[in-house]
Protein backbone atom coordinates (compact mmCIF):
# COMPACT_ATOMS: atom_id res chain seq x y z
CA UNK A 1 0.00 0.00 0.00
CA UNK A 2 1.18 3.47 -0.78
CA UNK A 3 -0.21 6.97 -0.90
CA UNK A 4 -0.34 8.47 -4.41
CA UNK A 5 -2.12 11.82 -4.50
CA UNK A 6 -1.32 12.25 -8.22
CA UNK A 7 -3.11 9.00 -9.04
CA UNK A 8 -6.18 10.11 -7.06
CA UNK A 9 -6.16 13.49 -8.83
CA UNK A 10 -5.83 11.73 -12.20
CA UNK A 11 -8.85 9.56 -11.41
CA UNK A 12 -10.85 12.60 -10.26
CA UNK A 13 -9.84 14.48 -13.41
CA UNK A 14 -11.11 11.49 -15.41
CA UNK A 15 -14.60 11.99 -13.96
CA UNK A 16 -14.38 15.72 -14.79
CA UNK A 17 -13.21 15.03 -18.35
CA UNK A 18 -16.02 12.52 -18.85
CA UNK A 19 -18.56 15.14 -17.73
CA UNK A 20 -17.02 17.66 -20.12
CA UNK A 21 -17.44 15.16 -22.97
CA UNK A 22 -21.04 14.42 -21.97
CA UNK A 23 -21.81 18.14 -21.82
CA UNK A 24 -20.60 18.66 -25.40
CA UNK A 25 -23.32 16.22 -26.46
CA UNK A 26 -26.05 18.23 -24.68
CA UNK A 27 -27.70 20.31 -27.33
CA UNK A 28 -27.91 24.05 -26.84
CA UNK A 29 -29.55 25.12 -30.10
CA UNK A 30 -26.26 25.56 -31.95
CA UNK A 31 -24.91 22.87 -34.22
CA UNK A 32 -21.84 21.05 -32.92
CA UNK A 33 -20.22 17.96 -34.40
CA UNK A 34 -19.98 16.61 -30.83
CA UNK A 35 -23.77 16.62 -30.61
CA UNK A 36 -23.85 13.22 -32.32
CA UNK A 37 -21.05 11.63 -30.23
CA UNK A 38 -23.55 9.60 -28.22
CA UNK A 39 -25.31 8.17 -31.30
CA UNK A 40 -24.73 4.44 -31.77
CA UNK A 41 -25.62 2.83 -35.11
CA UNK A 42 -26.87 -0.76 -35.29
CA UNK A 43 -25.14 -2.02 -38.42
CA UNK A 44 -24.56 -5.53 -39.73
CA UNK A 45 -25.56 -7.00 -36.38
CA UNK A 46 -23.21 -4.91 -34.24
CA UNK A 47 -23.41 -1.50 -32.61
CA UNK A 48 -20.91 1.14 -33.72
CA UNK A 49 -20.40 4.79 -32.78
CA UNK A 50 -21.59 7.14 -35.52
CA UNK A 51 -18.06 8.50 -36.05
CA UNK A 52 -16.98 5.01 -37.19
CA UNK A 53 -19.52 4.87 -40.03
CA UNK A 54 -19.35 8.43 -41.33
CA UNK A 55 -17.94 11.93 -41.07
CA UNK A 56 -19.86 14.57 -39.10
CA UNK A 57 -19.46 18.18 -40.23
CA UNK A 58 -21.12 21.52 -39.45
CA UNK A 59 -21.74 23.24 -42.81
CA UNK A 60 -23.95 25.97 -41.25
CA UNK A 61 -24.54 27.22 -37.68
CA UNK A 62 -27.87 25.38 -37.42
CA UNK A 63 -27.13 22.36 -39.62
CA UNK A 64 -25.18 19.13 -39.21
CA UNK A 65 -24.15 16.86 -42.04
CA UNK A 66 -23.16 13.21 -41.87
CA UNK A 67 -21.31 11.77 -44.86
CA UNK A 68 -21.94 8.02 -44.54
CA UNK A 69 -19.09 5.94 -45.94
CA UNK A 70 -21.22 2.89 -46.79
CA UNK A 71 -24.34 3.62 -48.89
CA UNK A 72 -26.04 0.55 -47.38
CA UNK A 73 -25.75 2.06 -43.91
CA UNK A 74 -27.64 5.32 -44.60
CA UNK A 75 -30.98 3.95 -43.34
CA UNK A 76 -29.35 2.61 -40.15
CA UNK A 77 -27.60 5.92 -39.48
CA UNK A 78 -30.80 7.87 -40.12
CA UNK A 79 -32.74 5.61 -37.72
CA UNK A 80 -30.03 5.87 -35.03
CA UNK A 81 -30.09 9.68 -35.17
CA UNK A 82 -33.89 9.80 -35.12
CA UNK A 83 -34.06 7.39 -32.14
CA UNK A 84 -31.21 9.05 -30.20
CA UNK A 85 -33.51 11.20 -28.06
CA UNK A 86 -31.79 14.38 -29.24
CA UNK A 87 -34.94 15.65 -30.95
CA UNK A 88 -33.33 15.71 -34.39
CA UNK A 89 -34.98 14.96 -37.73
CA UNK A 90 -32.37 13.67 -40.25
CA UNK A 91 -32.97 14.10 -43.99
CA UNK A 92 -31.06 11.61 -46.18
CA UNK A 93 -29.71 12.77 -49.53
CA UNK A 94 -27.77 9.93 -51.15
CA UNK A 95 -24.91 8.99 -48.80
CA UNK A 96 -25.17 12.39 -47.09
CA UNK A 97 -27.60 13.03 -44.24
CA UNK A 98 -28.52 16.63 -43.45
CA UNK A 99 -29.71 17.32 -39.92
CA UNK A 100 -31.29 20.71 -39.13
CA UNK A 101 -30.78 21.72 -35.50
CA UNK A 102 -34.11 23.20 -34.37
CA UNK A 103 -34.52 25.98 -31.83
CA UNK A 104 -35.06 24.74 -28.32
CA UNK A 105 -38.43 25.38 -26.71
CA UNK A 106 -38.68 26.25 -23.00
CA UNK A 107 -39.79 22.74 -21.99
CA UNK A 108 -36.83 21.11 -23.77
CA UNK A 109 -34.45 23.63 -22.21
CA UNK A 110 -35.73 22.66 -18.74
CA UNK A 111 -35.25 18.97 -19.59
CA UNK A 112 -31.67 19.63 -20.73
CA UNK A 113 -30.92 21.55 -17.52
CA UNK A 114 -32.19 18.56 -15.50
CA UNK A 115 -30.07 16.17 -17.57
CA UNK A 116 -27.02 18.42 -17.04
CA UNK A 117 -27.71 18.35 -13.30
CA UNK A 118 -27.92 14.55 -13.27
CA UNK A 119 -24.69 14.22 -15.28
CA UNK A 120 -22.97 16.60 -12.85
CA UNK A 121 -24.20 14.65 -9.84
CA UNK A 122 -22.87 11.42 -11.38
CA UNK A 123 -19.48 13.08 -11.83
CA UNK A 124 -19.54 14.32 -8.21
CA UNK A 125 -20.37 10.79 -7.01
CA UNK A 126 -17.44 9.40 -9.04
CA UNK A 127 -15.10 11.97 -7.48
CA UNK A 128 -16.39 11.16 -3.99
CA UNK A 129 -15.83 7.46 -4.63
CA UNK A 130 -12.22 8.19 -5.54
CA UNK A 131 -11.92 10.25 -2.34
CA UNK A 132 -13.38 7.39 -0.29
CA UNK A 133 -10.89 4.94 -1.86
CA UNK A 134 -8.01 7.28 -1.05
CA UNK A 135 -9.20 7.86 2.53
CA UNK A 136 -9.70 4.12 3.11
CA UNK A 137 -6.21 3.47 1.77
CA UNK A 138 -4.47 5.96 4.08
CA UNK A 139 -6.49 4.71 7.07
CA UNK A 140 -5.32 1.15 6.34
CA UNK A 141 -1.75 2.39 6.02
CA UNK A 142 -2.00 4.10 9.42
CA UNK A 143 -3.56 1.00 11.01
CA UNK A 144 -0.76 -1.15 9.57
CA UNK A 145 1.82 1.24 11.00
CA UNK A 146 3.10 2.36 7.59
CA UNK A 147 2.36 6.03 8.31
CA UNK A 148 1.96 8.14 11.45
CA UNK A 149 -1.24 9.69 12.72
CA UNK A 150 0.09 13.11 11.65
CA UNK A 151 0.66 11.82 8.11
CA UNK A 152 -2.86 10.35 8.10
CA UNK A 153 -4.26 13.77 8.96
CA UNK A 154 -2.10 15.53 6.35
CA UNK A 155 -2.92 13.00 3.59
CA UNK A 156 -6.63 13.16 4.43
CA UNK A 157 -6.54 16.96 4.15
CA UNK A 158 -4.72 16.75 0.79
CA UNK A 159 -7.29 14.28 -0.54
CA UNK A 160 -10.17 16.46 0.68
CA UNK A 161 -8.61 19.58 -0.88
CA UNK A 162 -8.23 17.81 -4.26
CA UNK A 163 -11.84 16.62 -4.00
CA UNK A 164 -13.13 20.10 -3.20
CA UNK A 165 -11.25 21.60 -6.17
CA UNK A 166 -12.69 19.09 -8.65
CA UNK A 167 -16.23 19.39 -7.21
CA UNK A 168 -15.98 23.19 -7.56
CA UNK A 169 -14.87 22.78 -11.19
CA UNK A 170 -17.84 20.47 -11.82
CA UNK A 171 -20.23 22.96 -10.22
CA UNK A 172 -18.75 25.86 -12.23
CA UNK A 173 -19.08 23.86 -15.46
CA UNK A 174 -22.72 23.04 -14.61
CA UNK A 175 -23.54 26.72 -14.03
CA UNK A 176 -21.95 27.63 -17.37
CA UNK A 177 -23.80 24.83 -19.18
CA UNK A 178 -27.14 25.82 -17.64
CA UNK A 179 -26.56 29.42 -18.74
CA UNK A 180 -25.62 28.17 -22.23
CA UNK A 181 -28.79 26.06 -22.46
CA UNK A 182 -31.13 28.78 -21.21
CA UNK A 183 -29.79 31.58 -23.44
CA UNK A 184 -29.50 31.56 -27.19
Amino acid sequence: MSYDLQDLKRRMDGAFDMLKKEFTGLRTGRASANLLDSVVVDMYGSKMPLNQVGTVTVPEPRMLSVQVWDAGAVKSVEKAIRDSGLGLNPMPDGTNIRIPVPDLNEERRQQLVKIAGKLSESARISVRNVRRDGMDNVKKMEKAGDITEDNLKRYSEEIQKATDEIIKSIDDMLVAKEKDIMTV
